[in-house]
């Protein structure tokens, strides 16, 4: 005999509680501006990948057959490189695609888990929180120096850092935020029989 409440859908006493229906459309309209934002930077990091993948085999062409490389290719490569890096790390903390040792994890129980995985986001967020404090500083200190190849500001080398902490903050919150609304942010995979 499984008991139930007065759920919709008569869902048992052991699913997570419902958020307040004041809260619900927040919740859901939050949820759809950062999944929109995750979008935009996953697209922006796969153009900058795809984009420095084409400078690059045009550097290989300019230096191997035409005896003569270009100087900006390998600048703007490492620029492009720090935007799909930082941009694709922050959506692989919303996507919970990052790497991690959850081994423990599947040994315990539901609260434990709930516990654990809120310290770990905390730990993300002052990570992204360390991302902007620092990249700003950095960022700050060689405005004032030049890229001789690109004739660009070198604290501009720094700005993918500083939205990448900003966007790992704001997933990192969202997940902490949805934990203490009693939305299911932490459904195991395994627990529902899908494979990754």
């Amino acid at each position: 005999m499984t008991s139930t409440d007065d759920r919709p859908g008569g869902a048992d006493a052991s699913a997570p509680p419902l958020v307040r229906p004041g809260g619900t459309a927040f919740w859901l309209h939050a949820e759809r501006l950062l999944s929109g934002l995750a979008t935009l930077a996953l697209w922006i990091s796969g153009a900058g990948l795809t984009l420095m993948t084409i400078i690059i085999t045009w550097q290989v062409f300019s230096r191997y057959v035409l005896n003569r490389s270009p100087s900006w290719t390998e600048a703007s490569s490492v620029l492009l490189m720090g935007w799909f890096i930082f941009l694709g790390a922050a959506v692989g903390v919303r996507e919970r695609t990052h790497l991690g040792f959850d081994v423990l994890l599947y040994f315990l129980p539901a609260s434990a888990k709930a516990v654990l995985r809120t310290i770990s986001d905390i730990v993300v967020l002052a990570f992204g929180g360390g991302m902007i404090v620092y990249g700003i500083q950095l960022a700050r200190l060689t405005w004032g120096t030049v890229m001789p190849s690109l004739a660009l500001p070198g604290g501009v080398g720094f700005l993918p850092v500083i939205f990448g902490g900003a966007l790992v903050c704001l997933f990192s919150l969202e997940r902490l935020a949805g934990r203490f609304a009693g939305l299911p942010v932490d459904v195991d995979i395994h627990a529902t029989g899908e494979e990754m």
